[in-house]
C-alpha cells in the first residue's frame, strides 16, 4: 500500500512536470508508462549535470527531449540475441578486445571513454587545427557546449524503452576501464551517448571549419568505435548513435537560436584564422617563408596532411 501512495505522489509530480491534468483514478498502466518517462527525463538531468559541471556555464538547449525526434519511432531497435546483425556485433566486440593490445589505441580509447566537453576539445584539437577554449574561443565553445547537450537528449528515451544489456556484463568481463563499470552498469546500451556526443561534436565543428572535414570526421567516427575497443557498446550500438546524432544535428538548424549561435562561431573562427595568418607573417618577415604553421599558429616540424599556413598564406597538404 506504501508502494502504491509512493508511486501515486510521484506520478503528480511527473504530471506537473508535463504540464498535465492529472485525474486521481488513475490505473496501474497508466502511472507505469508516465513513469518510465518520468524516470528517463531525470536520467538525463543527471547526465547532464555530470557532463557539465566541470562548466559552471548555463547549458541553455536549443530544444527539449520531448522535441527531438523519437529513435523508438524512426528507425529499428537492437538485433534479436538470433540474428546475423547480433552475431556481427558478438564479432566486433572481440575485435575490440584485440585492438586493447595496441598500446597507442588503447591508450586514445581510455582518454575517449573520459565522457564531456572538456575530452572532446583536448581530443577533437588536432583534427580541427584550433584549440577550443571558453575564455579564447567563446561564440564556438558556446554552439558547441548548447549544440551537443541538445543532440545528447535523444538518446534518453531509447535507453530506457530498449534495457539494452552492455557487452561486459553479458560476457561477464572487464572493460579496458575498470573503475568505470559501476557507472556504466545503470546506463543501457542502445544508443551509445559517447558516439552520439563524439558524432555531434564532428559535425558542429566540420560545420565551422570545413576545410578540415575530412580530419574531423575521421576523429569523431574513432572516437564511436573507440567504444568497441573499451568494451562498453556492442557495434549496432555505435552505428544507431551516429544516426540519431545526425538526426538531431539536424533539428538543430530548425533553430533561429542556433543558426544565429553557429553564425557567431563561423565568424569567431574567420576572425582566429585571419589574425594567425598576420601574426604568421610577422613571425620571420626576412627569410624563413619555409617555416610552417598549423591554424593556431603553433610552428610544426613535420606537417601531415591538412591545411597549414607557411609564408603567411594557407596552403593544403
Amino acid at each position: 500500500m506504501l508502494f502504491v501512495r509512493h508511486l501515486f505522489f510521484l506520478r503528480i509530480f511527473a504530471a506537473i512536470f508535463y504540464k498535465q491534468k492529472t485525474n486521481i483514478n488513475i490505473n496501474v498502466t497508466q502511472i507505469t508508462v508516465n513513469m518510465k518517462r518520468f524516470f528517463s527525463l531525470v536520467v538525463l538531468g543527471m547526465t547532464l549535470n555530470t557532463v557539465y559541471a566541470q562548466d559552471e556555464t548555463k547549458v541553455d538547449a536549443y530544444f527539449t527531449t520531448s522535441e527531438m525526434p523519437d529513435m523508438t519511432v524512426f528507425m529499428p531497435g537492437p538485433p534479436d540475441s538470433s540474428s546475423v546483425a547480433f552475431a556481427n556485433d558478438v564479432n566486433r566486440y572481440f575485435w575490440g578486445k584485440e585492438m586493447r593490445k595496441d598500446p597507442e589505441r588503447a591508450a586514445q580509447a581510455t582518454r575517449d571513454a573520459v565522457y564531456g566537453l572538456e575530452t572532446i576539445l583536448t581530443e577533437f584539437e588536432e583534427a580541427f587545427g584550433m584549440k577550443i577554449t571558453k575564455e579564447d574561443t567563446p561564440e564556438i565553445y558556446k554552439v558547441l557546449l548548447e549544440g551537443t547537450a541538445t543532440c545528447d537528449s535523444i538518446c534518453t528515451l531509447p535507453k530506457t524503452h530498449y534495457g539494452r544489456t552492455r557487452p561486459f556484463v553479458l560476457f561477464n568481463e572487464h572493460t579496458l576501464v575498470p573503475e568505470q563499470e559501476g557507472e556504466l552498469n545503470p546506463h543501457k546500451s542502445f544508443p551509445s551517448g559517447h558516439t552520439l556526443l563524439g558524432w555531434s561534436s564532428a559535425l558542429l565543428m566540420m560545420e565551422i571549419n570545413p576545410d578540415r572535414a575530412n580530419e574531423i570526421l575521421a576523429r569523431g567516427y574513432r572516437y564511436g568505435e573507440n567504444r568497441l575497443v573499451v568494451g562498453a557498446h556492442w557495434q549496432s550500438d555505435t552505428d544507431a548513435a551516429r544516426l540519431a546524432a545526425s538526426a538531431a544535428y539536424a533539428r538543430l538548424h530548425t533553430s533561429e537560436r542556433f543558426l544565429e549561435q553557429m553564425k557567431k562561431a563561423r565568424e569567431e573562427y574567420k576572425q582566429k584564422t585571419e589574425t594567425t595568418q598576420v601574426g604568421a607573417k610577422s613571425v620571420s618577415p626576412k627569410t624563413d617563408d619555409a617555416t610552417v604553421y598549423d591554424l593556431s599558429g603553433r610552428q610544426v616540424n613535420t606537417p601531415h596532411q591538412g591545411v597549414y599556413i607557411q609564408g603567411g598564406q594557407k596552403r593544403v597538404r
